[in-house]
């Protein structure tokens, strides 16, 4: 039954993807923005076994979504939910397949090892930040934290700085509930071995997505502040109870 599950769920994808990709570029022959990438990677959630709620409302431009990372469904999920594009590492566009379907959806690649090419990163992010395009990150920068919820790295957030006129910060926190610790891609699993184990797995998973308020930069000191306040939001959603008790 594993593997009926993993063939069925690949299956979906790739009918997904045969229906997603001619009306992609139907879209864009006539010069109309594209809803089909944002939809695929709904239905790849879906097909996945997420079943996501959506709560608050996501700002549909001139945004930089910031989330917590457990795994390579939080693509699917938050595009799925807000039709954003993803900052991404730069190899990840020479992957077959995945990396044109990332080009498609307008993903801001970085080359996060090259420590030269910091600053022209920070410009493709901040030049689509002011063209109104919404774009995501995941400032922890690794899902090897699992369900706990790592420090942002300030870093990441360098081209909020000077602010930009009209863009904000949303702090969208993913939660898997019972599932996250199931769901969690650690290190030490290869990419390949995670997805078999996700497709494979019975069932389905409810997953709730929330939009929390806005940050604006101009009213944070630096992006160390900003990253802390949006790391604040975060982890209050997600563990409510950890945070009453720090109160008490």
């Amino acid at each position: 039954m594993a593997v009926m599950r993993l063939i069925l769920r690949i299956a979906a994808m790739a009918a997904g993807l045969l229906l997603c990709v001619p009306l992609h570029y139907a879209w864009r022959l006539f010069g109309l923005r594209s809803p089909w990438p944002r939809r695929f990677l709904y239905w790849v959630g879906r097909s996945a076994g997420m079943r996501a709620q959506v709560v608050g409302r996501p700002l549909s431009s001139h945004v930089l979504f910031v989330a917590n990372h457990l795994s390579w469904l939080d693509i699917m999920l938050v595009a799925g939910a807000s039709g954003t594009a993803f900052v991404s590492k730069e190899e990840v566009s020479r992957w077959p397949v995945i990396g044109w379907l990332a080009g498609l959806n307008n993903s801001v690649f970085v080359a996060r090892t090259d420590r030269h090419a910091v600053r022209g990163q920070a410009d493709a992010l901040r030049n689509a930040l002011a063209s109104g395009q919404p774009v995501a990150l995941f400032p922890e920068g690794t899902t090897d934290g699992g369900p706990e919820l790592l420090p942002f790295r300030a870093s990441l957030l360098a081209a909020l700085f000077p602010p930009l006129p009209r863009v904000k910060v949303q702090p969208v926190a993913i939660d898997y509930g019972p599932a996250a610790h199931d769901i969690a891609w650690i290190g030490e699993e290869s990419a390949g071995a995670n997805v078999k184990r996700i497709l494979s797995r019975p069932g389905t998973v409810p997953v709730t997505i929330r939009f929390l308020a806005p940050i604006d930069p101009t009213q944070a000191r630096d992006r160390k502040a900003l990253a802390e306040a949006a790391r604040a939001q975060i982890g209050e959603a997600l563990y409510p109870s950890a945070r009453q008790a720090d109160r008490l």
